[in-house]
């Protein structure tokens, strides 16, 4: 995630273009809001597989996700006017083509402000998060401005373990097997979200690895933060 908002940085000042990311987490992590400042002590000691499970900080805001069986995604873009909610939409518009293009329906969650009180990213689906035909949440996002230029990026949940989610958040994980019509690999994934955002946002995606050098001023910035 210090990617992202290393891409963020460098995408208002100019001197990068959008980008489209996707992501898995080792070791296990817990990511939480910007905001988020209290969650359960019992977090810190956690393991999984006998390895400590991470408890990081996003840049962005919501609340905690554990990153275990997820893929995360991040959209680095600008130019999107309109209200907060109509950058989401704009934005996971690639997300509901993508998923439609492998047999899944999916579309906005509808709980309130609510959702701040509940510590659990997954506990509740906004009008900013992406649900199944049965109300199971797939996709939960978040976003982080910095003047014109946005960063939103989200976990979309494939095969987390319910029995570790129970352990974290002391709740039941609704099964997603009746929303998925058939197992999807990651690769099968990205490729259908990739070719949905170039025909989403009418562009032209090309890989590009990190430089050396860009490792170098992300670590400095990530030490600083």
């Amino acid at each position: 995630m210090a990617i992202d908002a290393w891409l963020l940085e460098q995408h208002r000042l100019g001197q990068h273009p959008p980008t489209l990311r996707f992501y898995g987490w080792s070791p296990v992590a817990i990511s939480l809001g910007y905001h988020q400042r209290h969650y359960p002590d019992f977090w810190q000691q956690l393991t999984w597989q006998g390895e400590p499970i991470d408890l990081v900080q996003r840049p962005t805001g919501g609340r905690a996700v554990l990153h275990q069986g997820d893929l995360t995604y991040a959209v680095i873009t600008s130019g999107i006017s309109g209200t907060r909610m109509h950058a989401y939409q704009s934005i996971c518009e690639f997300l509901i083509e993508g998923w439609r293009s492998l047999g899944v329906d999916l579309h906005y969650g509808e709980a309130g402000r609510g959702y701040i009180h509940n510590p659990n990213c997954f506990g509740t689906a906004t009008g900013s998060d992406l649900v199944t035909s049965e109300g199971v949440k797939l996709i939960g996002s978040a976003q982080l401005r910095r003047g014109q230029a946005i960063l939103q990026h989200g976990s979309i949940r494939l095969t987390t373990d319910p029995f570790l989610f129970h352990q974290v958040f002391a709740t039941e994980l609704l099964p997603l097997h009746l929303s998925l019509p058939l197992p999807q690999t990651e690769a099968t994934i990205i490729n259908a979200l990739t070719a949905a955002a170039a025909n989403c946002f009418n562009i032209q995606l090309t890989p590009q690895p990190l430089s050396e050098s860009e490792w170098q001023q992300i670590l400095s910035q990530s030490k600083r933060t």
